[in-house]
């Protein structure tokens, strides 16, 4: 895929000219990689809460009470605020708040033999190719259409994948300004945003780090120069300024860490709030370690993963509601795919697939307590109103006010934003 970094070949003509040189400390350059110019809120935003490792359908969103045994899994059904929607057990806290979901049960993709495979596809709507053009994220995308200069990153990304992904904000032949600044630790806040010189020192060595660049980059007029000039320029912008305290979750009091809860997942849905509050339009929450092949992450998900997700996402709802944020952000519920609705063996291990499984939508304009698609009686197959990976990324991204068919451009080349037939959903987006 094509990378957002600096080539070898650059990086050793930028340290020809004496840049990294004056970069000492790992503070900055590490900062910039993942800076980004800064947006002011002006539309929807977007929380996308992702389930990495492809979460069971039928043990969340898709349950099959009177299936047999090997298809049931080990969790019960229960029901909801909603009359007819019935959801897993394991998400009784949320069951309350399914009033603002919009459950999509006919997804049917086509990538599930490998989870990279199906991150790329479910984050961007194209299939990976190493062969042709490395596509945009859904939160690229949006930090594209969003871009102003309100001193914050348009992307965020916070938490861990279940396995080495570099690209999980990846720009692709965006400008890099549009990549995800990665916030591993959420209770941490931004890595390396602290500068170990003093402010006039610090200023000092800024000042010839931009001399030297600019010296530099009107020598070599190259699109990746410049991006990692802005790239230095924006993360010095956001580190000096008032508003990276956005990202400093002390900020909030002993009771609202809890009702989140002390977790990696529940301080990044903490922190997402936070965020689409102070106007960044696209923030995503990982939450890994679902792909349920063996006993051990089948107890995982059962006494962590899902009572985890419980908490924060209920926490999450119900605080941008009572701050009036809900209508105007969109909550996005998925993962990879599905895993397979026949047991193996052991009530908790499920493989991965891909032809009928479960995203769900909450608040952003989505028709709350409705249920998009039906699978049959053993969650194997979907029998009414599939739903492609294109499909579904053509749907929020017109939640979210942008055409999913216009172009974007890769150079002069003119790329669709979703691949060519994909249709939002149209009971979803108002059309229906």
């Amino acid at each position: 895929m094509m990378s957002q970094a600096l080539s070898r070949r650059e990086s050793l003509r930028l340290a020809a000219a004496g840049v990294s040189a004056v970069s000492l400390s790992q503070w900055l350059p590490n900062l910039a990689l993942h800076a980004a110019e800064a947006p002011k809120r002006k539309h929807k935003s977007c929380i996308l809460l992702w389930m990495d490792g492809g979460p069971s359908q039928t043990d969340t969103f898709d349950p099959k009470p009177n299936a047999p045994a090997e298809f049931r899994g080990p969790f019960k059904t229960i029901s909801t605020s909603v009359p007819g929607l019935q959801i897993g057990e394991g998400y009784t806290k949320l069951a309350q708040h399914m009033k603002h979901a919009c459950v999509i049960r006919g997804m049917s993709t086509t990538e599930a033999a490998e989870h990279w495979r199906g991150r790329i596809y479910m984050h961007t709507g194209y299939r990976p190719n190493f062969a042709g053009l490395s596509y945009p994220t859904m939160g690229s995308i949006v930090s594209h259409h969003r871009s102003t200069d309100s001193g914050l990153p348009n992307f965020v990304v916070t938490g861990k994948t279940m396995l080495s992904f570099p690209h999980i904000n990846g720009a692709g032949f965006l400008h890099p300004r549009h990549t995800g600044l990665l916030v591993r630790d959420p209770s941490k806040g931004v890595d390396n945003a602290t500068s170990p010189h003093a402010d006039a020192e610090l200023t000092d060595r800024l000042a010839l780090v931009d001399q030297l660049a600019a010296n530099f980059q009107r020598t070599a007029p190259w699109q990746s120069v410049a991006a990692q000039r802005a790239a230095y320029n924006g993360a010095v912008e956001l580190v000096r300024s008032s508003k990276s305290q956005v990202f400093d979750l002390s900020k909030e009091s002993a009771a609202t860490h809890d009702r989140y809860g002390k977790h990696e997942f529940g301080q990044g849905c903490l922190m997402a709030r936070r965020l689409v509050e102070a106007g960044v339009p696209f923030v995503e929450v990982y939450l890994s370690d679902w792909d349920t092949h063996d006993q051990k992450r089948g107890e995982s998900v059962r006494d962590v993963l899902l009572p985890v997700s419980d908490q924060a996402m209920t926490a999450l709802i119900t605080d941008l509601k009572d701050r009036g944020l809900l209508d105007d952000t969109l909550i996005v519920w998925m993962g990879e795919f599905g895993r397979t609705p026949k047991t193996h063996g052991n009530p908790s291990l499920r493989n991965h697939y891909d032809k009928a499984w479960s995203t769900v939508l909450f608040g952003g304009g989505a028709p709350g307590g409705a249920i998009i698609g039906k699978t049959d009686d053993k969650a194997a197959e979907v029998i009414e109103h599939p739903v492609s990976g294109p499909d579904f990324i053509a749907t929020v991204l017109t939640l979210l006010g942008i055409d999913p068919t216009k172009d974007l451009h890769a150079g002069s080349r003119p790329v669709r934003i979703t691949a060519t037939g994909a249709n939002p959903i149209a009971k979803v987006v108002g059309r229906g």
